[in-house]
């Protein structure tokens, strides 16, 4: 199907884009400037459409050949999503710096009255004016070496890093010797974290993420991608071969994607899921890796690893339309809601401790 001006934009489910059209995609993000993350590569894409039918890429040519790449999930009445919404940290269009487009020729040629966006990566000024909110995305930068973070480190969070040194060793001491993989290939560790989350999610009052068959499909299906641009990554936290903490993201050559941290309760005294992302950021530097994004969201463990912050976009790019007022209608008041307690602090920790007590009742039936 193509339109848009002088069919320029051709819109494809991500499985008909030929070998030549994947090569593009990745050599306009490689020159970009924009970082790695791998969730912006075309085989998060292609893996999400594995799972979602309603995947789809449009493909804007400029000079006779593809100049951008607009992965999205298209919804009833034409409202959009971003690629994986939901669970993808990192969303937007990949194109050349110098492609004359605008959203509303964009959103037209794909049938959309609004596009959806929850983790909009910085600098994508398309879509960026859409966005209600911005938050900010904690990054561990490990590019001089793990040597240099770990001064850091020591520097910055002093109590932090000797607590949590502290409790490694007498994990040892207690539980038997302590063994890391980075990249562990058993799929009975990757069962194992699935199911560590799923109980973390329902004791915390949070919706179960791996209780959806298409995510936990997916994360099944990322943990067999090896493309350097877009790879499954499983590390394991073991003690006495036993495995207590565990982190399941993606990476490219200079970037890991943290996603899906877990750790076994049981050792919690221990702080397993402290020391699992310790022994990452150093293996992540062993490996080339400059960067690991711990997404959006707080989360203390975060501010102790972190060594600064990218800002992502919540929000939507609307269509003048019937469908961009139901968009709104449905979406806007919610957000807004979302934003009222989130600047409340008292509010906000109000809610949470009743989200924990209502995981807890229902844990207990």
């Amino acid at each position: 199907m193509s339109s848009g001006r002088g069919g320029r934009i051709r819109v494809v489910r991500p499985g008909e884009l030929n070998a030549g059209e994947l090569d593009l995609w990745r050599e306009i993000r490689a020159k970009s400037g924009a970082p790695a993350n791998p969730f912006m590569e075309p085989e998060f894409t292609l893996a999400v459409a594995h799972v979602r039918p309603s995947a789809r890429v449009a493909v804007v040519r400029d000079g006779g050949e593809p100049a951008a790449f607009f992965p999205f999930e298209k919804g009833r009445f034409g409202r959009g999503r971003a690629i994986g919404f939901g669970v993808s940290d990192c969303q937007g269009i990949v194109a050349r710096p110098e492609l004359g487009l605008d959203t509303g020729e964009l959103l037209r040629a794909c049938s959309l009255s609004a596009w959806e966006f929850d983790n909009l990566e910085a600098g994508q000024e398309l879509f960026v004016r859409g966005a209600a909110d911005s938050y900010p995305s904690f990054v561990v930068d490990v590019g001089a070496g793990y040597e240099a973070y770990e001064r850091g480190l020591r520097e910055r969070s002093p109590k932090f890093f000797r607590t949590t040194a502290a409790k490694e060793r007498r994990l040892g001491r207690q539980a038997g010797e302590v063994r890391f993989v980075f990249d562990e290939r058993d799929p009975a560790a990757l069962r194992q974290l699935m199911a560590w989350k799923s109980a973390q999610y329902r004791r915390t009052g949070r919706r179960d993420r791996f209780a959806q068959d298409w995510i936990s499909t997916l994360v099944r299906y990322l943990a067999h991608t090896g493309a350097p641009g877009c790879s499954g990554v499983l590390s394991v936290l073991y003690v006495a071969d036993r495995p207590v903490a565990a982190h399941f993201g993606l990476r490219s050559r200079t970037v890991l994607s943290c996603w899906f941290p877990s750790y076994d309760p049981e050792f919690a005294k221990y702080s397993p899921g402290l020391v699992l992302h310790l022994r990452m950021a150093g293996a992540a530097a062993a490996a080339g890796i400059g960067v690991l994004d711990l997404g959006r969201g707080a989360a203390e463990y975060k501010d102790g690893l972190k060594t600064g912050e990218i800002p992502v976009y919540e929000g939507a790019s609307l269509r003048p339309g019937a469908g961009a007022a139901l968009h709104w209608l449905g979406r806007e008041p919610s957000r807004r809601a979302h934003g009222f307690v989130r600047e409340r602090p008292a509010l906000a920790a109000f809610a949470q401790r009743t989200l924990k007590q209502a995981g807890r009742l229902r844990g207990g039936r």
